[in-house]
């Protein structure tokens, strides 16, 4: 990937970023999105206009992108200046020669406005870009952007991560990834991949020609765990069929063998020091239960035992690494349940429905995502971390009118959103819902499945 140097070059000391110093406090878009002016970047000079103004374009449209899917904000772009900001600098006029004027900006109803200029030299772009409170007219930061100018996403996607953390303290989920299975390598495999979230860049990191299950990645996002199908060949002895779980390094694409005992070694998590893994190992023919092993694959505890003979599976940690959320069987259906890490204090969460499963604690420890089934069909829930204010996030039906399944939630780095899939198309595909189900994005469209996806944090 190309480098991005990013650089403070204002920043006012009044204006440090925290959520209770905040110009918009996280919530209030869900009443009232704030005006955003988000003006075309202008051209300070480059070596190439055409291809730099195109090379502009996409950036700015990666940026707004981002900030209207962020739900905070209207953005009101070129036309709705009442003063022209192509015939403007990116600068208040009391501070240049040519610059705008904020009184335009207040009639046409603006709360902050986001000025930008680049230029384009050989192959280097770079953006300066301001934002501004317009009731106050004062600035509110400005930074300096270099790259590659074919790395544009990476720019746009960085931009838009800074706008938002600066007007609400809570950085976005722009520069995150996925990692999930899917059969995009042939109907009868099933492999795992990453994209970014907005569904670029994939990458094929698994040829196992196999079936590949649970991806999910180490607190870092420099390690991906997973599980496949194995055969195990021995001298003498009948093949056996194993679901084992494998580690990949990110960095050097190099994987190994983690746990491989007979039966199922699955649905894992890292510890929130990435020393350890959480996981279900059925230990033979046997009902599975969640285990703590270390990297090289040694039990370190076994926390659940039943009871008789229930399924305890799909370990999900809190942000602090003190509790898990799982799902189990031992009430008689699959509920969630959280319990400490040491396998204590179990506490049944969920009641209602058929089967609940899936669990996914959010990263600022408030939330807990699944899968819930009633009416024969699955939807993504949101509850908060005791079990309470259940929120059904998705209801799709699929073109026949039958309901469809969503299934395997993961929350974004921000905690606003859930990822998960859905086969409402006919193919399992890959969604996007705000976490009160009121926006909602459709991340793959293709012909191919996908399965189980989990959001990395940002990757900045």
């Amino acid at each position: 990937m190309n480098k991005l140097v990013v650089t403070f070059f204002i920043l006012f000391s009044a204006l440090i970023v925290k959520a209770e110093t905040s110009y918009i406090k996280i919530g209030d878009a869900k009443s009232e999105k704030t005006n955003l002016g988000l003006a075309q970047f202008n051209n300070l000079g480059s070596g190439s206009a055409g291809s730099a103004i195109a090379t502009a374009a996409s950036v700015y449209k990666t940026v707004f992108d981002d900030l209207k899917f962020s739900t905070y904000f209207n953005i009101m772009e070129n036309a709705a200046f009442l003063e022209d900001p192509a015939k403007t600098g990116i600068k208040p006029s009391t501070k240049e020669t040519g610059g705008f004027k904020f009184e335009p900006l207040q009639k046409a109803k603006m709360k902050f406005v986001v000025r930008t200029g680049f230029s384009v030299v050989k192959s280097e772009m770079t953006i300066e870009t301001f934002i501004y409170d317009v009731e106050k007219q004062e600035l509110v930061v400005g930074k300096r952007y270099k790259a590659a100018s074919d790395n544009t996403k990476q720019i746009g996607h960085t931009m838009a991560n800074d706008i938002l953390e600066a007007l609400t303290g809570s950085r976005g989920p722009f520069m995150s990834k996925f990692v999930f299975t899917s059969d995009r390598a042939g109907g009868q495999f099933k492999e795992v991949y990453t994209m970014n979230w907005d569904g670029t860049d994939l990458d094929k990191i698994s040829n196992h020609k196999s079936t590949a299950l649970s991806p999910n990645w180490s607190p870092d996002a420099k390690k991906i765990i997973y599980s496949v199908f194995t055969t195990f060949v021995g001298t003498g002895k009948a093949p056996t069929t194993n679901v084992s779980l494998y580690t990949y390094d990110v960095a050097s694409g190099k994987r190994s063998l983690t746990s491989y005992r007979p039966g199922v070694n699955s649905g894992a998590t890292f510890a929130q020091d990435g020393k350890s893994i959480f996981l279900g190992m059925s230990m033979g023919s046997g009902a599975a239960d969640i285990y703590r092993i270390n990297l090289n694959g040694d039990i370190m505890k076994r926390l659940t035992t039943g009871p008789a003979g229930a399924i305890n599976v799909e370990p999900s940690l809190n942000p602090e690494g003190t509790k898990i959320a799982f799902s189990s069987e031992r009430g008689g259906r699959p509920m969630i349940y959280t319990m400490d890490i040491d396998g204590g204090n179990t506490k049944r969460l969920t009641w209602d429905g058929a089967y609940n499963s899936s669990p996914s604690w959010s990263p600022d420890g408030k939330k807990i995502a699944f899968a819930g089934q009633a009416e024969n069909h699955f939807d993504i829930f949101v509850m908060n971390a005791d079990g309470t204010n259940i929120v059904r996030v998705t209801s799709a039906k699929k073109a026949n009118g039958n309901w469809a399944h969503n299934e395997d939630p993961s929350f974004s780095p921000d905690s606003r959103f859930v990822v998960y899939t859905s086969n409402r198309t006919g193919k399992n595909q890959i969604f996007i819902s705000s976490i009160d189900g009121s926006e909602e994005r459709r991340v793959t469209n293709d012909s191919h499945n996908y399965y189980k996806p989990k959001w990395s944090r940002n990757l900045e």
